[in-house]
Protein backbone atom coordinates (compact mmCIF):
# COMPACT_ATOMS: atom_id res chain seq x y z
CA UNK A 1 0.00 0.00 0.00
CA UNK A 2 2.66 2.39 0.70
CA UNK A 3 4.34 2.30 -2.85
CA UNK A 4 1.48 3.30 -4.39
CA UNK A 5 0.54 5.97 -1.98
CA UNK A 6 4.37 6.92 -2.90
CA UNK A 7 3.38 6.20 -6.29
CA UNK A 8 0.28 8.75 -6.51
CA UNK A 9 2.34 11.35 -4.53
CA UNK A 10 4.82 11.68 -7.04
CA UNK A 11 2.15 11.45 -9.82
CA UNK A 12 0.80 14.36 -8.43
CA UNK A 13 4.14 16.59 -7.83
CA UNK A 14 5.14 15.91 -11.52
CA UNK A 15 1.64 16.86 -12.37
CA UNK A 16 1.89 20.43 -10.65
CA UNK A 17 5.30 20.54 -11.50
CA UNK A 18 3.45 20.99 -15.60
CA UNK A 19 0.80 22.33 -13.89
CA UNK A 20 2.61 25.52 -12.73
CA UNK A 21 4.07 26.23 -16.23
CA UNK A 22 0.28 26.01 -17.68
CA UNK A 23 -2.26 28.61 -17.29
CA UNK A 24 -5.02 26.31 -18.67
CA UNK A 25 -7.76 26.23 -15.88
CA UNK A 26 -9.04 22.78 -18.11
CA UNK A 27 -5.44 21.55 -17.67
CA UNK A 28 -5.07 22.34 -14.43
CA UNK A 29 -8.72 20.60 -13.36
CA UNK A 30 -8.58 17.11 -15.65
CA UNK A 31 -5.07 16.62 -14.20
CA UNK A 32 -6.07 16.89 -10.35
CA UNK A 33 -9.26 14.96 -11.47
CA UNK A 34 -6.71 11.79 -12.65
CA UNK A 35 -4.67 11.97 -9.76
CA UNK A 36 -7.93 11.87 -7.19
CA UNK A 37 -9.53 9.06 -9.24
CA UNK A 38 -6.30 7.45 -8.57
CA UNK A 39 -5.70 7.98 -5.14
CA UNK A 40 -9.77 6.55 -4.40
CA UNK A 41 -8.82 3.75 -6.65
CA UNK A 42 -5.40 2.91 -4.27
CA UNK A 43 -7.53 3.68 -1.27
CA UNK A 44 -11.17 2.44 -1.33
CA UNK A 45 -11.27 0.02 -4.42
CA UNK A 46 -12.06 -3.64 -3.24
CA UNK A 47 -9.76 -5.58 -4.84
CA UNK A 48 -5.59 -4.66 -5.03
CA UNK A 49 -5.60 -2.31 -7.86
CA UNK A 50 -2.57 -2.33 -10.42
CA UNK A 51 -1.44 0.84 -10.75
CA UNK A 52 0.77 0.18 -13.62
CA UNK A 53 -2.00 -1.30 -15.66
CA UNK A 54 -4.47 1.68 -14.80
CA UNK A 55 -1.82 4.14 -15.73
CA UNK A 56 -1.11 2.26 -18.70
CA UNK A 57 -5.45 2.07 -19.94
CA UNK A 58 -5.16 5.51 -19.10
CA UNK A 59 -2.26 6.17 -21.78
CA UNK A 60 -3.16 4.44 -24.03
CA UNK A 61 -7.15 5.53 -24.08
CA UNK A 62 -5.52 9.12 -24.19
CA UNK A 63 -3.69 8.53 -27.29
CA UNK A 64 -6.09 6.69 -29.04
CA UNK A 65 -8.30 9.54 -28.75
CA UNK A 66 -5.86 11.44 -31.34
CA UNK A 67 -4.44 9.92 -34.36
CA UNK A 68 -3.85 6.54 -35.09
CA UNK A 69 0.32 7.18 -35.07
CA UNK A 70 0.41 8.50 -32.10
CA UNK A 71 1.48 5.56 -29.47
CA UNK A 72 2.69 5.12 -26.12
CA UNK A 73 6.52 2.35 -26.42
CA UNK A 74 6.98 0.07 -22.71
CA UNK A 75 10.18 -1.29 -22.06
CA UNK A 76 9.37 -4.26 -23.64
CA UNK A 77 8.62 -2.95 -27.61
CA UNK A 78 11.30 -1.31 -27.23
CA UNK A 79 13.14 -3.87 -29.79
CA UNK A 80 10.39 -3.25 -32.45
CA UNK A 81 10.69 -0.19 -31.99
CA UNK A 82 14.76 -0.71 -32.78
CA UNK A 83 13.56 -2.90 -36.11
CA UNK A 84 11.42 0.06 -37.25
CA UNK A 85 13.75 2.81 -37.04
CA UNK A 86 17.17 1.02 -37.57
CA UNK A 87 16.23 -2.18 -39.14
CA UNK A 88 18.40 -3.94 -36.57
CA UNK A 89 17.33 -6.59 -33.38
CA UNK A 90 18.96 -9.57 -32.08
CA UNK A 91 17.63 -12.70 -33.47
CA UNK A 92 17.15 -15.52 -35.89
CA UNK A 93 16.37 -13.43 -38.69
CA UNK A 94 12.87 -14.64 -39.98
CA UNK A 95 9.29 -13.94 -40.61
CA UNK A 96 6.54 -16.13 -38.55
CA UNK A 97 2.84 -16.10 -38.09
CA UNK A 98 0.13 -18.23 -36.97
CA UNK A 99 -1.55 -21.26 -38.12
CA UNK A 100 -3.84 -23.38 -35.97
CA UNK A 101 -2.35 -24.06 -32.38
CA UNK A 102 1.40 -23.63 -33.58
CA UNK A 103 3.55 -20.81 -34.95
CA UNK A 104 5.22 -21.25 -38.57
CA UNK A 105 7.73 -20.09 -39.99
CA UNK A 106 6.81 -17.99 -43.37
CA UNK A 107 10.19 -16.65 -44.44
CA UNK A 108 13.48 -16.84 -43.57
CA UNK A 109 16.00 -13.92 -44.45
CA UNK A 110 19.08 -15.19 -46.44
CA UNK A 111 22.60 -14.80 -45.31
CA UNK A 112 21.10 -14.84 -41.32
CA UNK A 113 20.63 -17.94 -38.70
CA UNK A 114 17.69 -19.29 -40.01
CA UNK A 115 18.62 -19.63 -43.14
CA UNK A 116 22.03 -20.61 -42.20
CA UNK A 117 20.12 -23.56 -39.66
CA UNK A 118 18.16 -24.91 -43.13
CA UNK A 119 14.99 -23.63 -41.62
CA UNK A 120 12.61 -23.36 -44.40
CA UNK A 121 8.86 -21.59 -44.89
CA UNK A 122 6.56 -23.46 -43.48
CA UNK A 123 8.15 -25.34 -40.53
CA UNK A 124 5.85 -25.61 -37.43
CA UNK A 125 7.77 -24.72 -34.36
CA UNK A 126 7.05 -27.00 -31.93
CA UNK A 127 9.41 -25.86 -29.05
CA UNK A 128 11.85 -23.60 -28.05
CA UNK A 129 14.33 -24.14 -25.36
CA UNK A 130 12.34 -27.03 -24.28
CA UNK A 131 9.42 -24.54 -23.78
CA UNK A 132 6.57 -26.11 -25.80
CA UNK A 133 5.51 -23.45 -28.33
CA UNK A 134 1.54 -24.80 -28.48
CA UNK A 135 -0.91 -21.87 -27.87
CA UNK A 136 1.49 -19.76 -27.80
CA UNK A 137 1.08 -15.98 -29.50
CA UNK A 138 2.79 -14.52 -32.17
CA UNK A 139 4.62 -11.99 -30.00
CA UNK A 140 5.24 -14.41 -27.73
CA UNK A 141 7.28 -16.49 -30.03
CA UNK A 142 8.66 -13.62 -31.56
CA UNK A 143 10.02 -12.71 -27.78
CA UNK A 144 11.63 -16.53 -27.30
CA UNK A 145 13.42 -15.79 -30.92
CA UNK A 146 14.60 -12.74 -29.69
CA UNK A 147 17.32 -12.19 -27.84
CA UNK A 148 21.37 -10.65 -27.14
CA UNK A 149 23.79 -12.02 -30.06
CA UNK A 150 25.66 -14.67 -30.12
CA UNK A 151 23.15 -16.65 -27.54
CA UNK A 152 22.08 -20.11 -28.35
CA UNK A 153 18.52 -21.36 -29.21
CA UNK A 154 17.30 -24.35 -29.71
CA UNK A 155 14.18 -24.96 -31.49
CA UNK A 156 12.16 -28.24 -32.64
CA UNK A 157 10.01 -28.02 -36.21
CA UNK A 158 7.85 -30.17 -37.46
CA UNK A 159 8.66 -30.14 -41.37
CA UNK A 160 6.34 -31.64 -44.71
CA UNK A 161 7.89 -34.94 -45.98
CA UNK A 162 9.92 -35.72 -42.76
CA UNK A 163 9.00 -38.21 -40.62
CA UNK A 164 9.67 -36.98 -36.99
CA UNK A 165 10.85 -33.49 -35.94
CA UNK A 166 13.69 -31.37 -36.61
CA UNK A 167 15.99 -29.56 -33.74
CA UNK A 168 18.28 -26.88 -34.72
CA UNK A 169 21.08 -25.63 -32.47
CA UNK A 170 22.29 -22.40 -33.83
CA UNK A 171 22.99 -18.88 -32.60
CA UNK A 172 21.38 -16.04 -32.75
CA UNK A 173 23.06 -13.02 -34.56
CA UNK A 174 22.27 -9.44 -35.19
CA UNK A 175 19.42 -9.11 -37.81
CA UNK A 176 19.91 -5.93 -39.85
CA UNK A 177 16.97 -6.05 -42.31
CA UNK A 178 18.44 -4.12 -45.93
CA UNK A 179 15.97 -1.12 -47.07
CA UNK A 180 16.90 -2.23 -50.27
CA UNK A 181 15.85 -6.15 -50.59
CA UNK A 182 16.71 -6.18 -54.44
CA UNK A 183 18.52 -4.16 -56.99
CA UNK A 184 18.86 -4.97 -60.23
CA UNK A 185 18.18 -4.31 -64.47
CA UNK A 186 14.93 -4.46 -66.23
CA UNK A 187 15.84 -4.43 -69.04
CA UNK A 188 19.18 -3.80 -70.71
CA UNK A 189 19.49 0.06 -70.31
CA UNK A 190 16.86 0.48 -67.44
CA UNK A 191 18.06 -0.12 -63.46
CA UNK A 192 15.26 -1.18 -60.93
CA UNK A 193 15.34 -0.31 -57.17
CA UNK A 194 13.32 -1.66 -54.78
CA UNK A 195 13.35 0.73 -51.70
CA UNK A 196 11.20 -1.40 -48.59
CA UNK A 197 11.50 1.45 -46.16
CA UNK A 198 13.45 4.55 -45.03
CA UNK A 199 15.50 3.06 -41.70
CA UNK A 200 19.08 4.31 -41.59
CA UNK A 201 21.01 3.81 -44.06
CA UNK A 202 18.62 3.46 -46.63
CA UNK A 203 19.82 6.70 -48.23
CA UNK A 204 23.68 4.85 -48.30
CA UNK A 205 21.66 1.78 -49.73
CA UNK A 206 20.03 3.29 -52.83
CA UNK A 207 23.13 5.78 -54.05
CA UNK A 208 25.35 2.33 -53.27
CA UNK A 209 22.89 0.37 -55.89
CA UNK A 210 21.96 3.29 -58.26
CA UNK A 211 26.04 3.93 -58.74
CA UNK A 212 26.07 0.46 -58.80
CA UNK A 213 23.67 0.06 -61.92
CA UNK A 214 25.67 3.29 -63.39
CA UNK A 215 29.03 1.44 -63.38
CA UNK A 216 28.09 -1.90 -64.03
CA UNK A 217 25.63 -1.59 -66.24
CA UNK A 218 25.78 2.05 -67.68
CA UNK A 219 22.01 2.38 -67.45
CA UNK A 220 20.11 5.20 -69.05
CA UNK A 221 16.86 5.06 -66.68
CA UNK A 222 16.42 4.11 -63.19
CA UNK A 223 12.69 2.91 -61.68
CA UNK A 224 12.56 3.70 -57.93
CA UNK A 225 9.85 1.44 -56.79
CA UNK A 226 8.40 2.46 -53.41
CA UNK A 227 4.93 0.61 -53.53
CA UNK A 228 4.00 -1.05 -50.57
CA UNK A 229 6.68 1.28 -48.03
CA UNK A 230 5.31 2.42 -44.83
CA UNK A 231 7.49 5.04 -44.68
CA UNK A 232 9.89 5.74 -41.85
CA UNK A 233 12.36 8.27 -40.74
CA UNK A 234 11.91 11.60 -42.44
CA UNK A 235 15.60 12.31 -42.14
CA UNK A 236 16.37 9.39 -44.86
CA UNK A 237 13.33 10.54 -46.93
CA UNK A 238 15.07 13.86 -46.98
CA UNK A 239 18.43 12.46 -47.98
CA UNK A 240 16.85 9.45 -50.37
CA UNK A 241 15.23 12.47 -52.51
CA UNK A 242 18.70 14.19 -52.53
CA UNK A 243 20.12 11.15 -54.32
CA UNK A 244 18.26 12.66 -57.33
CA UNK A 245 17.79 16.56 -57.05
CA UNK A 246 20.47 18.85 -56.76
CA UNK A 247 22.28 19.68 -53.26
CA UNK A 248 20.40 22.12 -50.80
CA UNK A 249 17.17 21.75 -53.07
CA UNK A 250 14.01 22.68 -50.61
CA UNK A 251 12.45 18.92 -50.12
CA UNK A 252 9.68 19.57 -47.47
CA UNK A 253 8.40 22.17 -44.69
CA UNK A 254 6.86 21.03 -41.34
CA UNK A 255 4.43 23.12 -39.32
CA UNK A 256 3.79 22.87 -35.85
CA UNK A 257 1.34 24.14 -33.17
CA UNK A 258 4.04 26.38 -32.45
CA UNK A 259 5.77 28.10 -35.50
CA UNK A 260 8.56 28.27 -33.08
CA UNK A 261 8.83 24.59 -33.94
CA UNK A 262 8.29 24.99 -37.80
CA UNK A 263 11.08 23.22 -39.79
CA UNK A 264 12.33 23.85 -43.48
CA UNK A 265 14.50 20.89 -44.50
CA UNK A 266 16.85 20.79 -47.48
CA UNK A 267 18.98 18.13 -49.48
CA UNK A 268 22.44 17.83 -47.92
CA UNK A 269 24.14 15.46 -49.84
CA UNK A 270 25.86 15.76 -53.01
CA UNK A 271 23.58 13.74 -55.37
CA UNK A 272 24.05 10.31 -57.52
CA UNK A 273 22.46 11.61 -60.51
CA UNK A 274 20.16 14.38 -61.05
CA UNK A 275 19.46 14.26 -65.11
CA UNK A 276 18.61 10.54 -65.21
CA UNK A 277 15.29 9.40 -66.45
CA UNK A 278 13.44 8.34 -63.24
CA UNK A 279 9.95 6.51 -62.66
CA UNK A 280 8.31 6.63 -59.03
CA UNK A 281 6.31 3.52 -58.49
CA UNK A 282 3.37 4.04 -55.78
CA UNK A 283 0.64 2.52 -54.53
CA UNK A 284 -1.81 2.57 -51.58
CA UNK A 285 0.76 1.48 -49.55
CA UNK A 286 3.17 4.04 -49.73
CA UNK A 287 3.10 6.48 -47.36
CA UNK A 288 4.73 9.33 -45.16
CA UNK A 289 8.61 9.04 -46.03
CA UNK A 290 7.74 6.88 -49.24
CA UNK A 291 5.06 10.29 -50.55
CA UNK A 292 7.31 13.11 -49.47
CA UNK A 293 10.10 11.30 -51.86
CA UNK A 294 7.29 10.62 -54.59
CA UNK A 295 5.90 13.76 -53.92
CA UNK A 296 8.84 15.76 -53.99
CA UNK A 297 9.94 14.23 -57.02
CA UNK A 298 6.33 15.08 -58.30
CA UNK A 299 6.50 18.85 -57.47
CA UNK A 300 10.15 19.77 -58.78
CA UNK A 301 8.91 18.14 -62.14
CA UNK A 302 11.98 15.17 -61.72
CA UNK A 303 10.30 11.84 -62.35
CA UNK A 304 7.31 10.93 -63.66
CA UNK A 305 5.13 8.97 -60.41
CA UNK A 306 2.90 5.87 -61.84
CA UNK A 307 0.74 3.37 -60.11
CA UNK A 308 -1.84 4.32 -58.14
CA UNK A 309 -3.22 6.84 -55.61
CA UNK A 310 -0.90 6.79 -52.32
CA UNK A 311 -2.04 6.23 -48.84
CA UNK A 312 -2.22 10.04 -47.86
CA UNK A 313 -0.07 10.28 -44.61
CA UNK A 314 0.55 13.51 -44.13
CA UNK A 315 1.68 13.65 -40.03
CA UNK A 316 5.30 14.17 -38.65
CA UNK A 317 5.86 11.47 -35.55
CA UNK A 318 8.39 12.66 -32.93
CA UNK A 319 9.49 9.89 -30.31
CA UNK A 320 10.39 11.26 -26.65
CA UNK A 321 11.88 9.58 -23.68
CA UNK A 322 9.52 9.89 -21.16
CA UNK A 323 11.71 7.68 -18.42
CA UNK A 324 11.65 4.01 -16.90
CA UNK A 325 13.07 3.06 -20.63
CA UNK A 326 9.98 3.82 -22.40
CA UNK A 327 9.17 6.26 -25.08
CA UNK A 328 6.24 8.14 -26.57
CA UNK A 329 5.84 8.43 -30.27
CA UNK A 330 3.62 11.36 -30.82
CA UNK A 331 2.42 13.31 -34.12
CA UNK A 332 3.72 16.76 -33.49
CA UNK A 333 3.27 18.60 -37.11
CA UNK A 334 2.21 17.82 -40.83
CA UNK A 335 4.68 18.07 -43.74
CA UNK A 336 4.36 20.34 -47.23
CA UNK A 337 5.55 19.47 -49.80
CA UNK A 338 7.49 22.03 -52.25
CA UNK A 339 4.01 23.42 -53.77
CA UNK A 340 2.83 24.00 -50.72
CA UNK A 341 0.64 21.19 -50.53
CA UNK A 342 0.21 18.74 -47.38
CA UNK A 343 -1.21 15.03 -48.67
CA UNK A 344 -3.38 14.37 -45.37
CA UNK A 345 -5.68 12.55 -45.86
CA UNK A 346 -8.11 12.19 -42.95
CA UNK A 347 -8.79 15.22 -40.52
CA UNK A 348 -8.30 14.10 -36.92
CA UNK A 349 -8.22 17.63 -35.72
CA UNK A 350 -11.48 16.95 -33.95
CA UNK A 351 -9.95 13.39 -32.44
CA UNK A 352 -9.99 9.91 -33.68
CA UNK A 353 -12.77 7.27 -34.28
CA UNK A 354 -13.11 4.55 -36.44
CA UNK A 355 -15.59 6.30 -38.51
CA UNK A 356 -13.61 9.36 -40.27
CA UNK A 357 -13.41 9.21 -43.86
CA UNK A 358 -10.93 10.44 -46.10
CA UNK A 359 -11.61 14.18 -47.80
CA UNK A 360 -13.67 13.70 -50.78
CA UNK A 361 -12.22 14.22 -54.17
CA UNK A 362 -14.63 17.88 -54.13
CA UNK A 363 -13.07 19.33 -51.55
CA UNK A 364 -9.13 18.60 -52.49
CA UNK A 365 -7.32 22.21 -53.63
CA UNK A 366 -5.34 22.87 -56.66
CA UNK A 367 -1.64 23.25 -56.27
CA UNK A 368 1.04 23.33 -59.58
CA UNK A 369 4.67 22.12 -59.80
CA UNK A 370 7.44 23.83 -61.11
CA UNK A 371 6.35 23.68 -64.57
CA UNK A 372 2.85 24.62 -63.17
CA UNK A 373 1.63 20.82 -63.64
CA UNK A 374 -1.81 20.44 -61.19
CA UNK A 375 -1.55 18.55 -57.94
CA UNK A 376 -3.31 18.19 -55.33
CA UNK A 377 -3.71 18.12 -51.49
CA UNK A 378 -5.80 16.13 -48.78
CA UNK A 379 -5.37 12.28 -49.90
CA UNK A 380 -2.19 11.17 -50.50
CA UNK A 381 -0.22 11.58 -53.96
CA UNK A 382 -2.02 11.27 -57.48
CA UNK A 383 0.03 9.26 -59.57
CA UNK A 384 1.50 11.11 -63.33
CA UNK A 385 0.37 8.03 -65.03
CA UNK A 386 -2.53 5.89 -63.53
CA UNK A 387 -1.63 2.30 -63.85
CA UNK A 388 -4.62 -0.28 -63.21
CA UNK A 389 -4.28 -2.26 -60.39
CA UNK A 390 -3.96 -5.73 -61.16
CA UNK A 391 -6.88 -8.11 -58.99
CA UNK A 392 -6.73 -11.45 -58.52
CA UNK A 393 -9.00 -13.83 -59.93
CA UNK A 394 -11.87 -15.40 -57.10
CA UNK A 395 -10.25 -19.03 -57.94
CA UNK A 396 -6.70 -17.60 -57.14
CA UNK A 397 -7.58 -15.29 -54.11
CA UNK A 398 -9.00 -18.44 -52.87
CA UNK A 399 -6.18 -20.73 -53.33
CA UNK A 400 -3.90 -17.82 -51.75
CA UNK A 401 -6.31 -17.06 -48.66
CA UNK A 402 -6.64 -20.69 -47.76
CA UNK A 403 -2.53 -21.06 -48.28
CA UNK A 404 -2.74 -23.41 -50.69
CA UNK A 405 -0.28 -22.11 -53.38
CA UNK A 406 2.11 -21.56 -49.87
CA UNK A 407 1.56 -24.94 -49.14
CA UNK A 408 2.25 -25.97 -52.50
CA UNK A 409 5.50 -24.39 -52.55
CA UNK A 410 6.78 -25.93 -49.45
CA UNK A 411 6.32 -29.36 -50.97
CA UNK A 412 7.72 -28.56 -54.06
CA UNK A 413 10.75 -27.46 -51.88
CA UNK A 414 10.66 -30.56 -50.07
CA UNK A 415 10.65 -32.65 -53.41
CA UNK A 416 13.63 -30.58 -55.22
CA UNK A 417 16.50 -29.08 -54.10
CA UNK A 418 17.13 -26.51 -56.25
CA UNK A 419 15.89 -24.69 -59.47
CA UNK A 420 17.10 -22.50 -62.17
CA UNK A 421 17.55 -18.56 -61.30
CA UNK A 422 14.38 -16.55 -61.01
CA UNK A 423 14.54 -15.13 -64.35
CA UNK A 424 14.84 -18.36 -66.16
CA UNK A 425 12.99 -20.48 -63.63
CA UNK A 426 9.47 -21.33 -65.11
CA UNK A 427 6.41 -23.80 -64.12
CA UNK A 428 6.09 -26.69 -67.04
CA UNK A 429 2.49 -27.71 -68.12
CA UNK A 430 3.54 -31.18 -66.41
CA UNK A 431 3.92 -28.95 -63.36
CA UNK A 432 0.74 -27.15 -62.70
CA UNK A 433 -1.34 -30.79 -63.41
CA UNK A 434 0.75 -31.50 -60.58
CA UNK A 435 -0.98 -28.61 -58.73
CA UNK A 436 -3.91 -29.53 -59.88
CA UNK A 437 -4.20 -32.89 -58.87
CA UNK A 438 -2.65 -31.80 -55.48
CA UNK A 439 -5.98 -29.89 -54.92
CA UNK A 440 -8.48 -32.83 -55.79
CA UNK A 441 -8.89 -33.57 -51.72
CA UNK A 442 -8.89 -29.76 -50.86
CA UNK A 443 -11.46 -27.20 -49.64
CA UNK A 444 -11.45 -24.09 -51.89
CA UNK A 445 -14.55 -23.33 -52.55
CA UNK A 446 -15.26 -19.47 -53.30
CA UNK A 447 -18.15 -17.08 -54.24
CA UNK A 448 -18.15 -15.18 -57.71
CA UNK A 449 -20.34 -12.18 -58.25
CA UNK A 450 -23.04 -13.98 -60.05
CA UNK A 451 -23.19 -16.26 -57.04
CA UNK A 452 -23.55 -12.91 -54.32
CA UNK A 453 -26.34 -11.80 -56.60
CA UNK A 454 -27.79 -14.80 -56.82
CA UNK A 455 -28.05 -14.96 -53.38
CA UNK A 456 -29.28 -11.28 -53.20
CA UNK A 457 -31.87 -12.26 -55.60
CA UNK A 458 -33.25 -15.74 -53.53
CA UNK A 459 -33.89 -13.56 -50.33
CA UNK A 460 -35.58 -10.86 -52.56
CA UNK A 461 -38.10 -13.50 -53.98
CA UNK A 462 -38.37 -15.23 -50.34
CA UNK A 463 -39.12 -11.59 -48.77
CA UNK A 464 -41.87 -10.86 -51.72
CA UNK A 465 -43.38 -14.58 -51.60
CA UNK A 466 -42.52 -15.58 -55.07
CA UNK A 467 -41.03 -18.79 -53.98
CA UNK A 468 -43.17 -21.11 -55.66
CA UNK A 469 -43.46 -19.04 -58.51
CA UNK A 470 -40.46 -18.31 -60.18
CA UNK A 471 -38.81 -22.03 -58.35
CA UNK A 472 -38.23 -23.75 -61.65
CA UNK A 473 -36.64 -20.46 -63.40
CA UNK A 474 -34.50 -19.85 -59.99
CA UNK A 475 -33.11 -23.57 -60.24
CA UNK A 476 -31.99 -23.16 -63.77
CA UNK A 477 -30.33 -19.83 -63.34
CA UNK A 478 -28.71 -21.37 -60.41
CA UNK A 479 -27.08 -24.53 -62.86
CA UNK A 480 -26.49 -21.75 -65.70
CA UNK A 481 -24.24 -19.44 -63.44
CA UNK A 482 -22.94 -22.52 -61.04
CA UNK A 483 -18.62 -22.36 -61.46
CA UNK A 484 -17.12 -24.87 -62.07
CA UNK A 485 -13.84 -25.26 -60.31
CA UNK A 486 -11.98 -27.44 -62.59
CA UNK A 487 -13.12 -25.10 -65.95
CA UNK A 488 -11.69 -22.16 -63.69
CA UNK A 489 -8.25 -23.89 -63.31
CA UNK A 490 -7.89 -23.83 -66.77
CA UNK A 491 -9.08 -20.17 -67.54
CA UNK A 492 -7.26 -18.82 -65.04
CA UNK A 493 -4.19 -21.02 -65.49
CA UNK A 494 -1.67 -18.72 -66.61
CA UNK A 495 -2.39 -16.31 -63.52
CA UNK A 496 -2.35 -19.49 -61.04
CA UNK A 497 0.67 -20.13 -62.34
CA UNK A 498 2.18 -17.10 -61.85
CA UNK A 499 1.33 -16.98 -58.32
CA UNK A 500 3.13 -20.62 -58.00
CA UNK A 501 6.05 -19.41 -59.50
CA UNK A 502 6.28 -16.06 -57.26
CA UNK A 503 6.17 -18.63 -54.12
CA UNK A 504 8.14 -20.99 -55.24
CA UNK A 505 10.83 -18.86 -56.44
CA UNK A 506 10.86 -17.04 -52.75
CA UNK A 507 11.55 -21.03 -50.90
CA UNK A 508 15.17 -21.33 -52.81
CA UNK A 509 16.00 -17.39 -53.62
CA UNK A 510 13.97 -15.83 -50.44
CA UNK A 511 12.92 -12.39 -50.81
CA UNK A 512 14.95 -11.49 -53.62
CA UNK A 513 13.61 -14.15 -55.20
CA UNK A 514 10.19 -13.23 -54.54
CA UNK A 515 10.51 -10.02 -56.16
CA UNK A 516 12.42 -10.78 -59.43
CA UNK A 517 10.14 -13.34 -60.05
CA UNK A 518 7.32 -10.73 -59.33
CA UNK A 519 8.67 -8.29 -61.79
CA UNK A 520 8.42 -10.59 -64.83
CA UNK A 521 4.62 -9.76 -64.97
CA UNK A 522 4.40 -6.28 -63.64
CA UNK A 523 2.06 -4.37 -65.57
CA UNK A 524 3.35 -0.67 -63.41
CA UNK A 525 6.73 -1.62 -64.71
CA UNK A 526 5.99 -2.57 -68.37
CA UNK A 527 4.35 0.88 -68.79
CA UNK A 528 7.69 2.46 -67.09
CA UNK A 529 9.94 0.89 -69.42
CA UNK A 530 7.42 1.60 -72.61
CA UNK A 531 7.65 5.70 -71.32
CA UNK A 532 11.14 5.72 -69.84
CA UNK A 533 14.51 7.40 -72.18
CA UNK A 534 11.44 7.92 -74.81
CA UNK A 535 10.08 11.89 -75.59
CA UNK A 536 6.98 10.92 -74.16
CA UNK A 537 8.93 11.18 -70.96
CA UNK A 538 9.85 14.67 -71.70
CA UNK A 539 6.31 15.49 -72.58
CA UNK A 540 4.60 14.20 -69.72
CA UNK A 541 7.08 16.13 -67.53
CA UNK A 542 7.25 19.53 -69.62
CA UNK A 543 10.66 19.65 -70.07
Amino acid sequence: MRKYSILIALTAILFLSFVTRSSNFELVKNLELYTNIFRELNTYYVDEIQPEKLTRTAIDGMLKSLDPYSSFIPEEDLSGYQLQTTGKYGGIGATIRPRGEYIIIAEPYKGFPAEKADLRAGDKILTIDGKSAKNLKTSEISKLLKGTPKTEVTIEIERLGESAPLKKVFKREEIKIKSVPYAGLVDDNTGYIRLAGFTEKSYQEVAFELNRLKQEHNISSVILDLRGNPGGLLSEAIDVAGIFLPKSTSVVNTKSKETKWDKSYQTEELPVDIDIPLAVLIDRGSASASEIVGGVMQDLDRALVMGNRSYGKGLVQTTKNVGYNTKLKLTTAKYYLPSGRCIQAVDYSGGYNDKLEKIPDSLRSVFYTTKKRKVYDAGGIDPDIEVKEEMYSNIAFSLIRKELIFNYANLYRSKKESIPSPEDFELTDADFDEFVAYLADKEYDYETESDRLLKTLEETIKKEKYEETLKGELTSLKAQIQHDKKQDLVKFKEEIKNALEYEIAARYYFQQGRIQEGLEDDKAIAEALQILDTQKYDELLKK
